[in-house]
């Protein structure tokens, strides 16, 4: 054991005594393997960057891995229910969808059915609302005829309104862009604060609209205060609120959304006493069992294949890539041991084993990946942060970029293979050269 230890501590610094005394053939070595090195890593990051990017959005619809979802009709008893079990606990949360409109009354919104501003009125001309299941599911429906006799279109926005019982972050970490989050630490107001998607804030800045908001089953209209904007990734125009300070202006709240079956409600993977008796209350209140069911999110199981097959390909592309750096160090290995024949058989003269002459060879290939490796990835690292100081205020997902350190270990391991590689042939030529060649000199 010590003998090996001795002889591959032998062979590095031969090996390394090599390369310092012919720089010009390492340079070239290095130049012919960077690319591929390259290409694995880059294949590294790019893949790290975008399973962060999807996971990401997939957290922004669904929630965060773990989170235990229940959907339900939003009935007055399954509302009342839900906020009575959950109130005071900071590890759930429910979420009642209502319909709002802010801005002049008696007029049809500029987006009626709360349709995206760019498409307003719904699709092809055809107004549209959304209809939705128990479970989340949602779809476009035509609106009856009655919709003809609708007034003029005035100064008016329609959007879902999401009515909180808690911070909805912890589950769905939405990217904050102006002004506050709901503050639910203060006592409710009689003046409503609202946070509003990207999409409602479109539709805010592009039309000057009164600060009325209209409920259905509100008793009077509240004046409503935009106190924030939010990129929540939906497309449809969307309002959150604290549920207490709503609950001012609907003593009576019903779930009646177009953007979700009514009332959902968040749990984290630890409130399992909570979802136990929150599901015995809703039972017990009317609710058929087999409609209250939780689900758990699992945003990494929904895009891991995709995203697998997406590396495996440009890893197979970056790979023959880096065939064509082992062929250069195989050609530049070759060539070294042809013009080290004499030195290697004097080795031999003296008694120095064929496995150390083998591991010289071996160690200066190995070495030369190494190094090269470590260029790959220095420049990778301070290229994506350069892509992230310059287009990060552009683009959420290049926004404080880190360089993964599975890129970095993808890096060290494709220099080391290739060194094997490309250094395999050579060593077991220089371990073949005969005693007898040494006469030659």
């Amino acid at each position: 054991m010590i003998r090996l230890s001795g002889r591959f501590r032998s062979a590095l610094i031969i090996g390394g005594q090599g390369i310092r005394a012919r720089k010009t053939r390492t340079l070239l070595s290095m130049v012919s393997l960077f690319l591929g090195v390259l290409a694995v890593v880059v294949v590294q990051v790019g893949a790290e960057t975008a399973k962060s990017a999807r996971l990401a959005d997939l957290e922004l619809h669904m929630g965060k891995d773990g989170t235990r979802q229940m959907y339900l009709q939003g009935s007055p008893s399954a509302i009342r229910v839900s906020q009575e079990t959950l109130a005071g606990r900071p590890d759930a949360l429910a979420i009642i969808g209502l319909q709002a409109i802010i801005g002049e009354p008696n007029v049809t919104p500029i987006n009626p059915g709360g349709a995206p501003f760019d498409q307003p009125g719904g699709y092809g001309g055809t107004s549209y609302s959304m209809q939705c299941d128990q479970n989340g599911n949602c779809w476009p429906v035509p609106m009856d005829g009655q919709n003809a006799a609708a007034p003029v279109t005035g100064a008016a926005i329609e959007l879902s309104l999401s009515a909180l019982t808690g911070d909805i972050r912890q589950f769905r970490p939405f990217r904050p862009v102006a002004g506050d989050w709901l503050d639910f630490s203060t006592g409710p107001s009689l003046s409503p604060g609202i946070v509003v998607n990207l999409e409602a804030a479109k539709g805010f800045s592009r039309n000057r609209v009164p600060a009325e908001m209209r409920i259905t089953g509100a008793t009077a209209n509240p004046t409503p205060r935009i106190i924030g904007v939010v990129d929540d990734g939906n497309p449809q125009p969307t309002a959150y609120g604290r549920a207490d300070e709503l609950g001012n202006w609907l003593p009576t709240p019903t779930g009646s959304g177009n953007s979700g079956p009514g009332l959902q409600i968040m749990l984290a993977p630890t409130a399992l006493d909570a979802e136990q008796l929150l599901r015995v209350r809703l039972v017990a209140s009317g609710i058929p069992a087999d409609q209250v069911h939780a689900e758990t999110v699992q945003a990494r199981k929904e895009i891991a294949k995709e995203l697998a097959l997406m590396r495996w390909i440009f890893l197979g592309m970056a790979g023959l890539v880096l065939l064509i750096g082992v062929a250069g160090i195989l050609n530049v290995g070759l060539a070294t041991v042809g013009e080290r024949v004499e030195e290697f058989a004097l080795r031999r003269a003296v008694g120095t084993p064929r496995s150390l002459l083998a591991g010289i060879v071996l160690a200066e290939t190995l070495l030369t990946g190494l190094f090269t490796a470590a260029v790959a990835i220095g420049l990778s690292a301070a290229a994506l942060s350069a892509v992230s100081t310059l287009f990060g205020d552009r683009e959420q997902f290049l926004a404080n970029l880190v360089f993964p350190w599975q890129a970095g270990v993808a890096g060290v391991i494709a220099g080391l293979v290739a060194g094997l590689l490309g250094g395999l042939i050579p060593a077991i030529r220089a371990a073949r050269i005969p005693i007898a060649t040494v006469m030659r000199a």
